[in-house]
Parts: C-alpha cells; sequence; structure tokens
C-alpha cells in the first residue's frame, strides 16, 4: 500500500523477497513449488509458518487452465469440507482427502483445479489446495483465482477445513494450526486479523458450519495475538463439545433413559432419570491437552416439571466440584458451570449426578469445555 510506513513484515523480509522474486520470476505459472515449503535455514520471519505440503506432495492431478493476478488478496475465508469428521489424523489420511476433494472439484463441478487455495486437515496437517497458490503465499506478492466463493474468488484466500462444524468443534489439531497458518497468510500479504470471514458471510450457505462460524471472533482475536507476538506457534486454544451420543466419550448406567421429547436438546436426544440418593454420574469424558483454566459450560432441554436442583460435578485440580442447576428453565443454549482449573488427561471431566433432594427428572444432554 504506497504511502503506508514499512510494516515489520516488509523490514523483516524485505532481502528474502529480493531472492524470491528472483527465483520466481515473475507471475508465471512455470515452475515447481517446494514439495514441503518451511523457512529456509537462517531465515527469520516475522510470523513462523507450518509446514505446508506443495499439490505435488500430496499426489494432485495437472490442473487445467489457472488466473495468476497482481493483486493481492485482502482478506482469509473460513470453509468447512462438510464431509465427515474423521477420527483418522494421519498424513497418508490428509493427502487422501486432498485428492479427493481435486477430484470432485474438477470431474463433479467442471473446476480446472481444486476450488480453494489451501486446505487443513483434522489432524493438522496444511496442503496446498489449487496450484501456485503456495509460491504466490510465499512472495507474499499476487494470487491464483480461486473457485470457491463467487465474487470473493479474486479477494480471498479460502481455506477448507476438513469435517463438518454444523453442531461438531473442530479438532485441537485442526483449530491450532488454522490460528498459526491464518497468522502467517496475514502477515505475508499485510491483512489484517479482523479480515477473516467466514463463506456464509458472502453466500448464502451453511459453510463453514454454525459451530466454526461462532468461533471466528476468537479466531480473529487468536490470530492477532500470533501476530503481535511475532509469530512462532500460538499458545493451544481447545474446545470440545461432548454429546450424550459421542461414541466413548459418555458413559451412563441403563437407569438414564433416552428421550427426544424436547425442541430444546442438543442433537438428537438427551438422557433422563429419577433423582435418587445414590452414586449414579452420567459422565463426559474429554481429553484436556494440558493443565490450564477452562470453562465448562452444560446444555439441556428446561421443561417445567425437570429438577430445580440438579447437581453437575466437574473433575477439577482440586478435587470434585459441585455445581447445582435449576434445569426447569433456561435450557436449549449453553450455560455456564463455571470456570476450573483442569488437568491434562482423557478422563471424565464432567458429569451429571442423580443425588438431588428435589423431584423431576434430571437430565444429561450435552457439555463444552473450553480453554480460556
Amino acid at each position: 500500500m504506497t504511502g503506508n510506513p514499512l510494516s515489520r513484515r516488509d523490514v523483516v523480509r524485505g532481502a528474502v523477497l529480493l531472492g524470491v522474486g528472483a527465483a520466481t520470476g515473475g507471475l508465471s505459472l512455470a515452475g515447481g513449488t517446494p514439495a514441503l515449503a518451511a523457512p529456509d535455514a537462517g531465515t527469520l520471519l516475522a510470523v513462523e509458518p507450518p509446514t505446508i505440503a506443495s499439490c505435488a506432495t500430496w499426489g494432485a492431478r495437472s490442473p487445467g487452465s489457472l488466473s495468476v493476478i497482481t493483486s493481492n488478496p485482502d482478506k482469509i475465508l473460513i470453509h468447512h469440507t462438510a464431509g465427515a469428521n474423521s477420527t483418522t489424523y494421519t498424513q497418508a489420511h490428509a493427502y487422501a482427502m486432498a485428492r479427493s476433494i481435486q477430484n470432485f472439484h474438477m470431474d463433479g463441478n467442471g473446476w480446472s483445479d481444486s476450488g480453494q487455495h489451501f486446505t487443513i486437515s483434522r489432524g493438522g496437517y496444511v496442503m496446498e489446495g489449487r496450484h501456485n497458490s503456495l509460491t504466490r503465499l510465499r512472495a507474499g506478492s499476487g494470487m491464483v483465482v480461486g473457485a470457491h466463493c463467487p465474487g470473493q474468488n479474486d479477494k480471498s484466500i479460502g481455506i477448507e477445513n476438513e469435517g463438518t462444524y454444523t453442531s461438531a468443534t473442530p479438532p485441537a489439531a485442526l483449530y491450532d494450526r488454522l490460528v498459526q497458518f491464518c497468522a502467517y497468510i496475514c502477515d505475508q500479504y499485510g491483512i489484517a486479523a479482523s479480515r477473516i470471514y467466514g463463506h456464509r458471510d458472502y453466500v448464502a450457505t451453511a459453510c463453514p458450519g454454525n459451530v466454526l462460524y461462532g468461533m471466528l471472533p476468537q479466531l480473529r482475536a487468536d490470530v492477532a495475538d500470533a501476530l503481535a507476538g511475532g509469530g512462532g506457534t500460538p499458545p493451544p486454544a481447545f474446545s470440545t463439545i461432548v454429546d450424550n451420543t459421542t461414541s466413548g466419550r459418555f458413559t451412563a448406567s441403563a437407569n438414564w433413559l433416552t428421550s427426544s421429547y424436547s425442541a430444546e436438546r442438543y442433537g438428537a436426544d438427551y438422557r433422563y432419570a429419577n433423582p435418587e440418593a445414590v452414586s449414579d454420574v452420567a459422565w463426559y469424558r474429554a481429553n484436556i491437552p494440558a493443565e490450564g483454566t477452562y470453562r465448562v459450560d452444560a446444555w439441556y432441554p428446561g421443561i417445567a416439571g425437570y429438577n430445580t436442583a440438579t447437581p453437575y460435578i466437574v473433575a477439577a485440580k482440586s478435587g470434585n466440584q459441585t455445581v447445582v442447576v435449576d434445569q426447569s428453565t433456561g435450557g436449549g443454549a449453553w450455560r455456564s458451570l463455571g470456570t476450573f482449573t483442569l488437568t491434562a488427561g482423557d478422563r471424565n471431566v464432567a458429569g451429571v449426578s442423580r443425588w438431588s433432594g428435589a423431584s423431576g427428572y434430571v437430565v444429561a444432554d450435552a457439555i463444552r469445555i473450553t480453554r480460556v
């Protein structure tokens, strides 16, 4: 931007860009991209980039005709693939997923290549999506015209995030890498962290899903922190939702029955049980990445006649903490149980107990745990 003072990025990267400009030879589509792009040895970058697999590395097909323009993108658009929330987090899975997307975009949509510029797997692997996107990003100059959002393909960098985030939360590995990668893109192109948007901001679509879209304010803040800190991997963010139907994450005795009666439920159904002076807890299990402060929220259908003194138990570092909730009202939304110091590990973190002196069903629906 002519007339503005040099940014920290410009000062740090000035000598590097001289070499990159000579090597790339302008904006020609000819020439290869390094297989796994990472900083050159001894190069000082304002924001450290993640390792990025080029199209050649993950086995992309040759593209059709692509357009490279000299103008820089002015924003980042966040997408989700709307595919399965795979629990396979390997590099091989990530590369296979990238090939599948390209095949669908080229053969199904009739596009010349993958529509998005970059893709992040649920395991945190970053891949070039559209050929030559990585070359332009590393140079911090120009961009390949994408096919990810009508009206924004020549103005924004499109990032596909593997999975469907309508009600599920992205894994920590994906979110952490998204923060780091967005910070690198912002730094390379001089884009403000505030200019990170969702696909639905520009077209009528559910993408990137209600949950991921709702996380964009936090994403902008985390990217801004990474930029202000001068680079490196940002502090790990973590948020997870455990529903009563989450496989391997929810356990309850046969006393807890299943219902879909209330429209205020989270997901397809919820569990309910009669209150008794017994130790019979419906537990939610989560893999806490590191000891720290976490906010624990509960979701339940609030119905008149449900228990007015339902005990929620949080397995904090200091011992089990009990929070009593009136489940006869205030349902159909996340309700904070408070913030707690949680230790690292894969374990039962929160639960709903039947030990209540009040009448009416106690309900176990969903729990959300977020690092703060």
